[in-house]
């Protein structure tokens, strides 16, 4: 069945004649040559880009997915291919009512109307992994059910193999192979998509969202966790408005231009104050309230892409944006070799010169006019031509940006999103840097000094009695290693004087014989 599937996807790639991509690699010339002579009655008027966005919408929702995935890799796709792939969309006709009811019956063990007191057939919305029904429990919560297709594990395991089977081949075939890096971000593609497949994580990942803002300056729908099984997740329905429906959220009295600002503040929390944010805010998954006390808030859906920053890479970040606001190129090109994201012996005043020429074009622009999303693609792009390949969390954290940011100026075009940010940044770093991180670090070591105070005593013996060890350890290995030294010293000219022993001899056999 692999190999059908596989004799399927050559004749689709040949159809829209793809090997156009093999053009122009030493590697490939000659077989792309060989397409062109034995497919001459084939050529296609769309530009390239647009034949492969077809060819990934005919083999299927894996693939346009995967499409969906590659088009966030500026860094390594040529611009008119990312262009079109971002145009792909996920839209799948639904699977029938009966296979859902199979599914949540055999998850629950129950039959459906045990478990829910009333089910809607039609569902609210269908994707390649999942679909979503509206529901109501027998105790009187109104609740939206996620349910995975029939199969669908089987089928994206069957098609990620046939990926890598690809990917091994534009790898092994094409000289851009190496820089494309096609296995890893093949990769990348199926550690997201597994996530997807256990309805558990995204349930986990939702509930952790949820406990971040407690405070409902984002509205995150709550986990009916005795509802929610591997191919069930049952959470809360929620009532809003489209983000993208602007004339309706007017009509209900939202101020649009404090809902941008409000966006992006939240965007900011979840990327610097929590290391956790939503990769997947399209405005499809975003939602305002409009009616009751959270009036004009915003509500997220759809937890399947989270991503997540380490300390040093908040700090950085950080640090890149700011430096970037106060034109100091060179803290940019320090902040990229200190970060790792270039290599520790890249030339400072040569990454400064490359950020010069990115940065300074933008500052002729308006403020409100700059974007984010675009500047740190830029700064990627750049620290690509110095040798290194950008974490894919950062990759994640590009594109959600460029999604706030379009967000952002549908709601209000002349929103500044500098102004909003830079308060906001500057705060956060002297809170890292700061008397404020002082106290903080003192009060999170705080608990632990106290709980081993009365062995520090003890702690610092055994410290010192180590390092004592070490250094007797050490002392005796650096003996050793000049004794060694000696031997070898001693042998060398041992073994000098015994050639010269020989040569000796050997010349006086010499000597004596003529005589």
């Amino acid at each position: 069945m692999h190999w059908i599937r596989f004799i399927h996807i050559v004749c689709v790639l040949v159809w829209y004649r793809l090997d156009i991509f093999l053009a122009g690699d030493r590697r490939t010339t000659l077989l792309h040559q060989l397409f062109k002579l034995i497919f001459f009655w084939r050529k296609p008027a769309q530009p390239r880009a647009i034949r492969l966005r077809l060819a990934l919408e005919q083999l299927g929702p894996i693939f346009v997915k995967f499409g969906q995935m590659l088009s966030t890799r500026r860094d390594l796709l040529p611009p008119d291919v990312a262009d079109e792939l971002t145009k792909l969309q996920d839209q799948v006709p639904p699977f029938p009512f009966v296979q859902v009811q199979t599914i949540v019956e055999e998850a629950f063990e129950a039959p459906l109307g045990r478990t829910y007191a009333q089910f809607e057939q039609t569902p609210i919305a269908s994707a390649s992994v999942a679909q979503v029904h509206f529901a109501t429990l027998h105790s009187g919560e109104q609740v939206a059910v996620k349910v995975l297709r029939p199969g669908i594990a089987g089928i994206i395991h069957g098609d990620i193999a046939l990926l890598r089977t690809l990917a091994w081949w534009l790898k092994t075939l094409s000289s851009e192979g190496k820089r494309l890096k096609p296995e890893e971000m093949v990769d990348e593609f199926a550690r997201h998509t597994e996530h997807e497949l256990d309805l558990t994580l995204e349930a986990a990942q939702c509930a952790q969202l949820g406990r971040n803002f407690s405070d409902r300056r984002l509205l995150v729908p709550t986990v009916y966790w005795d509802y929610s099984r591997k191919q069930v997740m049952t959470m809360q329905r929620m009532f809003g408005t489209p983000v993208r429906d602007t004339a309706a959220l007017q009509a209900y009295g939202i101020n649009l231009t404090q809902l941008a600002h409000e966006g992006v503040e939240i965007f900011f929390t979840q990327v610097f104050r929590d290391g956790f944010f939503h990769a997947d805010m399209h405005p499809g998954n975003i939602q305002v309230a409009t009616a009751g006390p959270d009036k004009g808030k915003f509500i997220a859906l759809d937890f399947g892409i989270m991503g997540s920053l380490s300390p040093t890479d908040q700090y950085y970040l950080a640090r890149n944006f700011l430096a970037f606001f106060n034109r100091d190129y060179r803290d940019v090109a320090v902040a990229h070799i200190e970060s790792g994201w270039v290599p520790k012996d890249t030339s400072v005043e040569a990454l400064e010169t490359a950020v010069r020429a990115i940065c300074e074009p933008i500052f002729e622009k308006p403020l409100k006019d700059i974007s984010f999303g675009r500047t740190l693609l830029s700064l990627f792009q750049m620290s690509r031509r110095f040798g290194v390949n950008i974490q894919p969390q950062l990759i994640m954290l590009q594109k959600t940006l460029l999604n706030i940011e379009g967000l952002g100026r549908e709601l209000d075009p002349n929103i500044d999103l500098w102004l909003s940010a830079k308060p906001f940044l500057k705060r956060w770093m002297s809170e890292q840097i700061g008397w404020r991180s002082l106290i903080k670090s003192a009060r999170r070591e705080l608990p632990y000094m106290l709980t081993h105070a009365a062995e520090m005593p003890r702690l610092v013996e055994q410290y010192l009695r180590n390092q004592t060890e070490i250094a007797t350890q050490q002392q005796r290995m650096h003996a050793l290693i000049t004794l060694q030294h000696k031997q070898a010293t001693w042998q060398k000219w041992a073994t000098a004087a015994i050639i010269a022993l020989v040569v000796v001899q050997l010349v006086s056999m010499y000597l004596l014989f003529n005589d």
